[in-house]
């Protein structure tokens, strides 16, 4: 079974013969520590969040085999990916997702839907712990209110404004939610505090992954219907991470905040802002892929299907919308 691989410290990648080689090195260049080999079959792609020195051929090696590789700075921010050679393209898809960018009803009713999914699972996850005795009433009450506008919308701009708001109200819970940080304001780039540091990497993590599974669809990455697209930037990726967010990214948040698996600690703060030290990405990223692993049972399907693979189902239903098979829905937690 393939899997995804996470680079922290600075390593050469090379090839050898039908694997991957994976040799660090010191600041000087120097072999640090013996080499380790990985069956090439068995990588799905790398997340690279320290330096990586690798050659055209290796990069040769990886887009043969399907493997992208997605890039992030010091600071969390994804910087880019590496992709082989689209192999799912297809004309009559690309005519019919660029028919449904341009015209304004079709965009509109499609951007909809990702708030519409948004706001579903952000409310899912503020009835749990309110659930549990913590006072989320009001942030509830005021989403429910904004939710219910969300069709009355007849433009793209008012419909990011009203996301706006709803993730204003959410973050704004996060100081009840979770114990011993505060969220403050929402701050990017850089974060200014630990939950701003968390959300930032998690969000990211996520556009990642709504990447990775776009890619093996016939969708193109580049148009999109909430977020506008732009130069250098795959924004349907943006869009289908506003659906999976509250999932994948704010439930990993809280639980290794509340369970204390990442602590004050494993956070540094200069004069530009706060950072999320080694200890602290590697924390966050096994609890984020053992979220993407985690499976639920499908109610269509009648089968056991992971978080990650429902990224990927979410593409095909949006694939069927624009070809006028099947209207989409955005997911929805059902449980």
């Amino acid at each position: 079974m393939k899997k995804s691989y996470y680079l922290f410290n600075p390593v050469r990648l090379s090839r050898k013969d039908n694997t991957l080689q994976f040799t660090p090195f010191d600041e000087q260049g120097n072999e640090a520590g013996p080499c380790r080999y990985i069956p090439v079959e068995t990588v799905s792609d790398l997340y690279v969040f320290g330096s990586l020195d690798a050659n055209s051929a290796l990069y040769n090696f990886l887009g043969k085999h399907g493997i992208s590789a997605h890039f992030f700075d010091y600071y969390e921010h994804y910087t880019g990916s590496f992709f082989a050679k689209e192999y799912l393209l297809a004309g009559k898809m690309q005519v019919a997702q660029t028919r449904h960018y341009t015209l304004r009803n079709k965009r509109v009713a499609l951007a909809q839907k990702f708030i519409e999914g948004a706001a579903f699972n952000i409310l899912k996850n503020l009835r749990y712990y309110h659930n549990r005795e913590k006072d989320l009433a009001a942030s509830i009450s005021q989403i429910e209110k904004y939710a219910t506008q969300i069709s009355a919308t007849t433009e793209v701009p008012e419909l990011m404004g009203l996301e706006g708001n709803i993730r204003q109200t959410y973050y704004a819970a996060f100081d009840t939610i979770v114990a011993g940080f505060t969220m403050e304001n929402r701050s990017k780039r850089p974060p200014k505090n630990e939950l701003n540091v968390l959300i930032s990497f998690g969000n990211m993590m996520c556009y990642a992954a709504c990447l990775d599974m776009i890619y093996h669809t016939q969708l193109n990455p580049t148009i999109s219907f909430l977020h506008e697209p732009g130069t250098r930037r795959f924004s349907l990726a943006l869009d289908l991470a506003e659906i999976f967010k509250p999932i994948l990214v704010d439930r990993t948040i809280f639980r290794v905040l509340n369970k204390r698996e990442v602590q004050p600690s494993d956070f540094a703060t200069d004069l530009n802002g706060c950072v999320l030290k080694e200890s602290g990405k590697k924390t966050f990223v096994k609890a984020f892929e053992e979220r993407l692993k985690e499976t639920v049972k499908h109610r269509t399907l009648n089968k056991s299907v992971s978080y990650k693979h429902l990224i990927k189902l979410e593409c095909y239903k949006l694939s069927k919308h624009v070809m006028g098979i099947e209207e989409y829905k955005p997911f929805k937690i059902w449980w």
